[in-house]
């Protein structure tokens, strides 16, 4: 969904070193492990998520660290407390900045799901059957699965408000022709540009918070952003089921999405900052050879050294992907976890009118109040995911700054059994109209808590498994995870209608069922597959006789 939740905790697959040698043991500390934890922290501060290098093949000596001294043509921070540095700005701009990514996520998300309370008079208004109508929520992902490819490379290169501020202000535009469109083709043109813009905050915004938040001080902010992105297609039938049922035309769903939009992106255009450090000493340069044309002619800023070709770029953002999705089998299982269970967020617009609506006779506006579970849920997700990973700063001096990644995953281990269980109560408890409404409405309370629980879980995870690799792993893990998304709704109210709710429910949950077991078994295995992976960085210390590499 992101460039990235939080940039990498800086940390080393030590593999055999997690399981045979303990953080006390005096070898792990060895100069040959002290080289490579300076190469990795190198390469994550020098490229991010986003390293243009190609992985070295592993083998059991240690790389050698490059001790040639930094030219001093190129520009850097004036010091460690540098002010132009985002990572130095005060607690207050930080905060700031990061509440309007949140409310930015939280906008373009919104706007997902929204229309799906209007579906019934759009079917009446373009004379259209239910499945066209359905698809408006299916176009508008189709744009997540594009948008990503432009947006990531565009924020590197740009920097991340230039790319921000342009998303948004035309991603606005685009709901003026949901608003006035005159037929289905027209409103399916703009609902998938629309949703093509609308990736834009949310490819940046977790680059942007990792730009300003030191590691160990991310876990709140990164969690409150998760949250957004959840709360979002939640708040949408909420607000539209209220418009739906009012006196005004079902147009105004989409004029009150772009009046939202709009106050965000002046709200953007007003306060949001750049906060990538290589676009800020890209500008710095250009000013001091600006300034003193022959003094400073040779001063440059690395980011201008970069490899932006196309072929370049398209190598970065396509081709190393899927390479990786091929070839990986920790981030082919977390797609696939996560791919259900985005498909099932979306699932639930679907869903929840046939419990509700058709059942139980509830209005629209109604109806729309069920998803506040789903919020409440979402947000006791991120409560939770908070607890289990309080434990982390303290790992991190013991792991000399790389903790095994594993240790992000207790979170999914309790989000699982929710989701399944969920799942269960809501079908069992929705097939019977003689059952308080108020007994499977609980349910979503489970849901929303494992899914947003599985999501923070398994992306801290796929970050500090791939390091400076996890932005590809991220393109990956986002395309198909759209793309499934973009399926369910389609297909949903078919499935409740022949199935039964409780069966349909039954089947999602035997699904949810069968991929519950995957983070303890990467807790178990973890470190054998990456062990073995391309892309996985791997420690090798001056024990290099335990096999930790091949």
């Amino acid at each position: 969904m992101v460039e990235s939740i939080m940039t990498p905790t800086p940390r080393s697959s030590v593999t055999a070193l997690e399981t045979t040698l303990r953080p006390h043991s005096p070898h792990i500390y060895s100069t040959s492990l002290e080289q490579e934890i300076a190469i990795d922290e190198h390469r994550i501060e020098k490229y991010g998520a986003n390293d243009p290098q190609e992985p070295k093949p592993k083998n059991d000596t240690c790389s050698i660290l490059d001790t040639t001294p930094l030219d001093p043509n190129m520009v850097t921070w004036a010091d460690a407390n540098d002010q132009l540095n985002p990572q130095n700005w005060s607690g207050k701009k930080k905060w700031a900045i990061t509440a309007l990514c949140i409310l930015l996520a939280l906008n373009v998300t919104f706007s997902s799901s929204a229309p799906t309370s209007a579906t019934t008079d759009i079917i009446a208004a373009f004379d259209i059957n239910t499945e066209t109508a359905y698809a408006l929520v299916t176009v508008f992902l189709l744009g997540y699965v594009v948008g990503p490819v432009l947006w990531g490379p565009g924020s590197e290169l740009y920097g991340r408000r230039p790319v921000m501020i342009g998303t948004m202000t035309v991603y606005t535009l685009f709901h003026l022709g949901q608003a006035l469109a005159q037929n289905i083709q027209t409103l399916m043109i703009c609902r998938f540009f629309g949703g093509f813009f609308a990736v834009g905050p949310l490819t940046v915004n977790g680059g942007i918070i990792a730009d300003v938040w030191p590691a160990l001080g991310r876990g709140p902010a990164t969690s409150l952003f998760s949250a957004s992105v959840f709360m979002g297609p939640v708040l949408g039938p909420l607000v539209g089921g209220f418009i739906a049922t009012s006196p005004v035309s079902w147009r105004w769903v989409f004029w009150v999405m772009m009046i939202f939009a709009g106050a965000c992106t002046i709200l953007g255009i007003i306060f949001l900052p750049e906060t990538y450090a290589p676009a800020l000493l890209l500008k710095k340069a250009q000013t001091l050879r600006k300034d003193n044309p022959e003094k400073n002619a040779h001063l440059y800023a690395e980011h201008e050294k970069q490899d932006w070709s196309i072929r370049g770029v398209l190598h970065r953002t396509l081709y190393r992907p899927f390479q990786m999705l091929l070839m990986e089998p920790i981030l082919v299982l977390v797609t696939i976890y996560l791919s259900v269970v985005y498909g099932v967020l979306y699932a639930l617009f679907e869903a929840i009118p046939v419990i509700f609506v058709e059942t139980r006779g509830f209005t629209i506006w109604q109806n729309g109040l069920i998803f506040i579970g789903v919020g409440i849920g979402a947000s006791l997700g991120s409560l939770i995911n908070h607890l289990c990973s309080r434990h982390y700063p303290e790992l991190v001096p013991r792991w000399k700054g790389f903790p095994p990644p594993e240790e992000r995953l207790y979170g999914a281990m309790v989000a699982g059994p929710c989701l399944v269980i969920g799942a269960f109560w809501l079908g069992w408890t929705g097939q019977y109209a003689s059952i308080p409404w108020y007994v499977p409405a609980i349910s979503t309370i489970l849901i929303g808590a494992g899914i947003n629980l599985i999501f923070m879980s398994f992306l801290s995870y796929l970050v500090d498994t791939y390091l400076m690799y996890a932005a590809s792993a991220f393109a990956a893990n986002t395309i198909i995870r759209s793309l499934v998304a973009a399926a369910f709704p389609l297909f949903t109210v078919q499935m409740y209608h022949n199935l039964g709710i409780n069966w349909a429910s039954t089947l999602v949950g035997l699904i949810a069922l069968v991929l519950a077991p995957s983070p303890f078994l990467f807790y178990k295995y973890g470190s054998q597959i990456r062990s073995r992976s391309k892309f996985a960085p791997c420690i090798v210390s001056e024990a290099f006789f335990f096999p930790m590499c091949p």
